[in-house]
């Protein structure tokens, strides 16, 4: 049996992975073990392992690695210490693949750490772009990874010219759309009954996280956001940042925040976030969500700043700096019946649900050979 080795730091991350999990569990040729570390265990962000746990999934490992005061300092000293967890873990559970996701220092730590141990690694998400240090992070990964699971054929065009050989790149699709596509999301009667709001009016989704390089400006861009968000006075959803470095600043601007009309998040399972991304009028702030998923739900995205500045966009994103004014004059636009009306369908991102299958499949029938395994770069 192929066992494969699934690292997940975060909900977003679990998102991607859930599908996949669910077609190993129903497959009899692989087997897996899940992975869940950093924001997963942490109390301040919702402890979202309840999460895994309440849909019945097995974790073979809990890896504590997080140092407190989300510094700069913080999160190289959690990524350093999580590479020596990960080393303990594959020692023991001995995978044939390691499986990680995008762009975050947890999968940049799982895929270096696999590698030296001459472990197999597949990258989901590889070669996109993004900005600040996680887009330098993505492409580190790159280098360590041995198979490439590419969005679109813009970044498997980026993995060619990084000189990845070509055998190696999959160009699959986004998996955190499959279940999108299947519409496995609360539907709106029970969004609106959960968290209170009114269907017949504007409802904002808001979901900001800091940026490394912009250390010590977090509690200025948040107040920005939300100066513009109490502005329109909108009955507001309001998420938890992540947890690096800046987001304790992110965290105390929000207290101070509490309003009517905004109610306060620390997570959010899939099915309800992605049932308030369907109802919703706009988001606003710099989730890749509203990127990638809020494309094919239809939602208008303000991008605040240059978290995302490098990736491909659709016609749904308003991208703007962190300034109230232009916070304020992007949402009144983005909640506008002209500006959803001249919103296309088409993405960067490829989705037809059936990308999980996709990546499993080549997980289950790629040699693991010393071809796999010598990687060289042709460029």
């Amino acid at each position: 049996m192929r066992h494969v080795a699934i690292v997940t730091e975060a909900r977003s991350s679990f998102s991607y992975f859930r599908p996949i999990v669910r077609l190993i569990e129903d497959d009899d040729s692989m087997t897996h073990s899940l992975l869940v570390v950093s924001q997963h265990l942490l109390p301040a962000f919702g402890y979202t392992v309840e999460e895994i746990e309440r849909e019945g999934l097995d974790i073979s490992d809990r890896l504590y690695s997080v140092f407190d005061g989300y510094t700069p300092a913080t999160m190289a000293k959690s990524t350093g210490a999580l590479m020596m967890s990960l080393t303990d873990s594959f020692v023991r559970l001995r995978p044939d693949w390691v499986l990680v996701l995008g762009d975050r220092g947890e999968s940049l730590a799982a895929a270096y750490t696999a590698a030296t141990m001459n472990i197999p690694v597949a990258h989901v998400q590889a070669g996109e772009r993004s900005g600040n240090v996680d887009g330098m992070t993505r492409h580190a990964i790159t280098r360590f990874a041995h198979l490439h699971f590419a969005s679109g054929e813009e970044a498997a065009e980026r993995l060619r010219r990084m000189g990845e050989e070509e055998w190696r790149i999959a160009t699959v699709g986004a998996p955190q759309l499959d279940e999108l596509l299947r519409r496995s999301f609360a539907d709106p009667e029970q969004i609106a009954a959960q968290f209170e709001i009114d269907l017949d009016r504007p409802l904002l989704l808001v979901l900001q996280h800091p940026v490394t390089e912009d250390f010590g400006e977090g509690a200025d861009q948040m107040q920005a956001t939300l100066e513009a968000v109490c502005e329109l006075g909108e009955q507001t959803i309001l998420v938890f940042p992540n947890s690096d470095a800046g987001s304790e600043d992110i965290r105390r601007v929000i207290g101070q925040y509490r309003r009517p009309f905004i109610r306060v998040e620390r997570n959010l399972p899939h099915h309800a976030y992605a049932g308030l991304m369907n109802v919703a009028t706009a988001m606003v702030g710099n989730s890749s969500s509203g990127i990638i998923e809020a494309p094919l739900m239809g939602l208008p995205a303000v991008n605040v700043g240059d978290r995302q500045r490098e990736r491909a966009r659709a016609s749904n994103v308003i991208d703007v700096p962190h300034k109230r004014e232009a916070i304020v004059d992007a949402l009144r636009r983005a909640m506008s019946l002209e500006f959803r009306a001249q919103m296309s369908t088409d993405s960067p991102y490829v989705g037809d649900g059936q990308v999980s299958e996709r990546i499993l499949e080549i997980l289950r029938t790629t040699t693991i050979d010393h071809k796999l395994m010598t990687k060289q770069i042709v460029y």
